[in-house]
């Protein structure tokens, strides 16, 4: 089986997703060292026990995620589910990569760019081919949705497409012009869409003032899954690296209703 190096590993990571430009919630990049060499990858969207013991049933050598460990603001302590975490991973000399915003962000593996794919979104480019983006971060993207002109709609689309009910705030009959999305938690980023003349926003979870926000202006709103809609970035980043190092790669669903 063909093996490469893992610093090689982690530095094509770190320069293809942009890592250092992004100030986040956790480091991104090599968070658990582990075997020297790397041959088969296991990807998924978090770093949970669960997937880190599919990890071990199929003897691979490393994770690779959208979320690891050490957030900001946690309690540091290595004790309970960070201690069994953690434990396994050193126990079985396994590697863990993980990227947050850098994986949101990436115009053609991250999320963002990933379930525009799956929702046969076409998000609007400037004149150098870029996304238009907006928001905290620039991490909204717009566009807009060429087959289906009402949100009820979408939120069909949606549905279908990620294989769960979303939330919808807003009339199924209003007409869809401009739409925004931003995956996982990204509710607090409304305003941003908002201001963007965005007609339909997508994320993945709502908060209690969502609502309000929503029906206040007018603007359609669709939860559709902190999950659900985050599962196709680092499938996405892993078929990548499978095709330029020529080694194994594995998507794992460990399903979230959240």
């Amino acid at each position: 089986m063909k093996t490469i190096d893992t610093r090689e590993l982690a530095a094509w990571l770190d320069a293809t997703l942009q890592a250092p430009r992004f100030k986040d919630y956790c480091p991104n990049g090599l968070q658990v060292e582990g075997k020297p060499r790397v041959g088969h990858i296991i990807t998924g969207v978090t770093a949970s026990e669960a997937l880190i013991r599919a990890a071990i049933e199929r003897n691979a050598d490393a994770v690779l995620v959208h979320h690891g460990w050490f957030w900001k603001n946690e309690d540091p302590r290595v004790r309970g589910t960070r201690r069994t975490r953690l434990a396994l991973m050193l126990a079985h000399d396994l590697n863990l990569f993980a990227y947050h915003l850098p994986l949101d962000a990436h115009p053609e593996w991250g999320n963002n760019a990933q379930l525009a794919r799956v929702l046969g979104l076409t998000p609007e480019r400037d004149d150098t081919g870029a996304p238009v983006t907006c928001g905290h971060g620039d991490l909204i993207w717009l566009g807009n949705a060429p087959d289906l002109g009402t949100l009820g709609a979408l939120a069909a689309r949606v549905q279908q497409r990620l294989g769960r009910q979303p939330l919808l705030i807003g009339d199924p009959d209003q007409p869809l012009r401009r739409v925004a999305w931003c995956t996982g938690g990204a509710q607090s980023m409304l305003a941003d869409a908002i201001d963007a003349g965005a007609d339909a926003y997508i994320t993945g979870e709502a908060s209690e003032p969502t609502y309000h926000l929503a029906r206040e202006t007018g603007t359609g709103f669709i939860g559709a899954g902190h999950h659900a809609t985050e599962r196709y970035g680092a499938q996405a980043l892993g078929e990548a690296v499978a095709k330029h190092f020529g080694i194994r790669v594995e998507f794992i669903d460990i399903d979230n209703p959240v």
